[in-house]
């Protein structure tokens, strides 16, 4: 009985060292943001209970401040909440840590890969074991501010399935911040989705969206791309973004072009995954035709008297439909493939009566 009180009632909590020294509580008045916005509405959200999924690589320094913060952002709201560590192979003592806070309330859930497998792989985890309405996601390295997630919270309650947070004002070095812009450009091009930040780790989703998309890979970046393509409403709102304080960036030059080999993933997986001929067909079809056309030149050239000894276009042109007809072949066999392997329960029924 007093468990359940003492998981309902975060102010019951304080968190306390092996030794039984008393650490900062929900109580502690320490700020860890500055210029922090609160969270300003006037009615209730619909939710009932949310899931907290907070993927984590080496973050020993960052976990109790962000539970206190989390605990804060959420005080006397009416909401019931779980946090969901998932601790992505951390060599420090960052599964210690959060081991010490289930102990002390079992809402703080974990979950410890054997090794470092991705963000990806962390999100999915924690997407199949969240029990709440809504399922926030955020990143523990605290340059996320908890302060808003009733923001988004209210946000998704407008009607939307995914809320995507953007920080317009980031607070990373210079060359991060241009990479990003330059990679939300170009997805934003590519995909058609006028939302200005894909790879924000602070998004909010409703139930169904978390449960019918499949995240693997490096393809966490492109949540938002995975859930448009499912026919989900998706927005975004401008959150706080706040300076590192602990720890490391974990951002390096080759997550870039991984990025990027991942954005050609996902644009195949959600435009042509069931339909290949529409691809592969189109490409071959364009290849072979431009060789016909330079062949057929060729022969023209030929038949009135002008040598081909020395002409690389013929080798271009018969290069060309070569691989067209490959191409065309690729994309048969492959609508072959989907049509024996299609299933009704790939579809989504919205509601029946």
């Amino acid at each position: 009985m007093k468990e359940n009180e003492n998981q309902n009632n975060p102010t019951n909590t304080q968190l306390t060292t092996n030794s039984g020294q008393k650490k900062q509580g929900y109580y502690s008045r320490r700020r860890y943001y500055k210029y922090r916005r609160p969270y300003k509405a006037t009615e209730k959200i619909s939710f009932k209970k949310i899931s907290i999924i907070v993927p984590l690589f080496d973050e020993e320094d960052s976990l109790r401040p962000l539970v206190n913060e989390i605990n804060k952002a959420l005080l006397n709201k009416g909401i019931q909440y779980e946090i969901l560590f998932i601790d992505d192979g951390s060599k420090d003592n960052s599964l210690k840590i959060i081991k010490e806070l289930n102990t002390q309330n079992k809402k703080y859930r974990y979950f410890s890969f054997q090794k470092n497998y991705g963000k990806s792989a962390a999100l999915q985890i924690g997407f199949s074991n969240a029990t709440g309405d809504a399922i926030i996601t955020m990143d523990a390295d605290l340059q996320d501010d908890p302060a808003e997630i009733m923001n988004l919270l209210k946000k998704l309650d407008e009607g939307y399935d995914l809320v995507s947070g953007w920080k317009k004002k980031r607070q990373d070095p210079v060359i991060k911040k241009i990479s990003s812009r330059f990679f939300n450009y170009i997805t934003r091009i590519m995909t058609g989705i006028k939302i200005h930040d894909f790879n924000c780790g602070l998004k909010v989703y409703r139930k169904d969206v978390v449960k019918n998309i499949k995240v693997y890979g490096e393809l966490h970046r492109y949540v938002p791309v995975l859930a448009k393509w499912q026919g989900y409403k998706i927005s975004e709102i401008v959150v706080k973004h706040h300076p590192r304080r602990y720890g490391k960036t974990k951002f390096g030059i080759s997550r870039f072009f991984k990025g990027f080999i991942d954005l050609i993933t996902v644009l195949f997986a959600t435009r042509y995954i069931k339909r290949p001929m529409h691809f592969f067909g189109f490409l071959g079809a364009f290849a072979f035709l431009i060789g016909l056309v330079v062949n057929g030149y060729l022969t023209y050239q030929w038949i009135i008297g002008i040598p081909l000894s020395n002409r690389p276009m013929l080798f271009l042109g018969m290069l060309l439909i070569i691989v067209g007809v490959q191409l065309f072949s690729i994309g048969l066999l492959g609508e072959i493939l989907v049509h024996n392997t299609m299933d009704e329960k790939e579809y989504l029924i919205k509601d029946k009566g």
